[in-house]
């Protein structure tokens, strides 16, 4: 159990440092900075601005929000142990602005409530108190902090200590939902705000994955940032759905969907695996996506029952166009061929979209996939004959 908790801490206090970073990186976009912010390079989250000293960032989360910054605390330590290191071995600039981000309390008269901005900010009293307990305590986990920073020179605490700020009491990771939708209440309407949320915290989270897993670690940049919220802005227009990425790179498993009806459609007309296996990849793409507008009420009352009805008049069309050619008398296989001709206007041909701005061809294709399936619409002239005497016994079976 020890372990267990261990291990889910750990993930929390990444997480926070992730979803505190979006935080950080949208309230400067707002404020009109360009500039790029790193994890887990320097310190927990880095951001750079042209010209501007690099802000280096080290994020402490506690779910007892007991937990304080007394003046021998392992969070102050650990945390001055990483910066002051940094600048002996110049791998952080001197010119750079600490924050130590803490959901725990400083005490009153504390080195850490010196160290706040705002009133009771006293750079003096915090050296005499960090002196003194880099002196006089005993905790072996902060002894090498100690020593680094017994090393300094007067001088040079005075100039590290100038630029560290401790900011206390944040928000814990459960209270950044409601400060991120601060942030981004301008860009769509309330009832969308909790989905817009949602994709542009998860495409933070994809490309701070991509960011840790280079081996560049190219830096993430505001013009990224900024892109991606409007990208997604656009998609909760009127006249627009949001796609989703995951959902469009899920990895499909065929082999759950063989015996299904749209399936059955497409042997019967002798399509081949590989086309049978995109048409189910496009019934995935279309039924998840269907599904999440559906689940988030992105769609108005009936859209998606219009939209089918559209799509199985252009099919009409085009199906009783067919029989007409083929006529009474047709041999089975110039049935199968018009058939197929039929089905490749569905593969390859431009189709009415859910709404003018979803031009992800899937959606349709799938939707095609997703009426075949309801026998709404089929490919063979004779399908649902064809079909009904297929699926009867299997039906009886159940």
């Amino acid at each position: 159990m020890k372990n267990n908790f261990g291990a889910s801490a750990s993930l929390i206090g990444y997480l926070y440092q992730c979803r505190l970073a979006l935080l950080e990186a949208l309230r400067r976009l707002r404020k009109n900075v360009t500039f790029s912010v790193s994890i887990e390079t320097l310190d927990d989250v880095v951001f750079d601005s042209n010209g501007e000293a690099a802000e280096i960032l080290q994020t402490k989360h506690h779910i007892n929000r007991a937990a304080d910054l007394n003046d021998a605390s392992p969070d102050i330590w650990k945390t001055f142990r990483i910066w002051i290191s940094g600048l002996i071995n110049d791998t952080i600039p001197d010119d750079s602005t600490f924050f130590l981000i803490t959901t725990s309390s400083a005490p009153e008269a504390s080195a850490a409530y010196y160290l706040r901005a705002g009133k009771s900010r006293d750079v003096v009293r915090a050296i005499e108190r960090l002196n003194a307990t880099a002196e006089s305590s005993t905790n072996k986990t902060n002894t090498h902090a100690y020593k680094l920073f017994r090393n300094l020179s007067a001088e040079k605490k005075r100039n590290f200590l100038e630029a560290v700020i401790v900011l206390d009491n944040a928000p814990a990771i459960s209270d950044l939902d409601g400060l991120l939708k601060e942030e981004l209440f301008h860009a769509v309407k309330p009832k969308f705000l909790d989905s817009f949320v949602r994709r542009i915290e998860g495409w933070w989270f994809r490309r701070v994955i991509e960011h840790l897993s280079s081996d560049a670690s190219e830096p993430i940049l505001s013009e990224e940032l900024l892109a991606e919220e409007g990208r997604l802005r656009e998609q909760f227009k009127q006249d627009n759905l949001p796609v989703d990425d995951d959902i469009m790179n899920a990895t499909v498993d065929a082999s759950g969907y063989q015996d299904r009806t749209f399936v059955h459609q497409l042997r019967l007309i002798e399509i081949g695996n590989r086309r049978i296996f995109y048409a189910i990849r496009n019934y995935f793409r279309a039924f998840e996506q269907r599904s999440r507008w559906v689940r988030e009420d992105l769609l108005f009352v009936g859209e998606l029952d219009r939209y089918e009805d559209r799509l199985v008049e252009e099919w009409e069309l085009l199906f009783e166009a067919m029989k007409d050619d083929l006529g009474n008398d047709a041999a089975e296989e110039a049935k199968k061929k018009a058939a197929q001709a039929l089905y490749k206007w569905v593969e390859t041909g431009s189709h009415r979209s859910i709404r003018a701005g979803v031009t992800e061809p899937c959606i349709a294709r799938g939707t095609y996939q997703i009426l075949a399936d309801k026998l709404r619409v089929g490919w063979h002239p004779e399908f649902l004959k064809r079909l009904k005497k297929l699926l009867e016994p299997q039906e009886a079976e159940k």
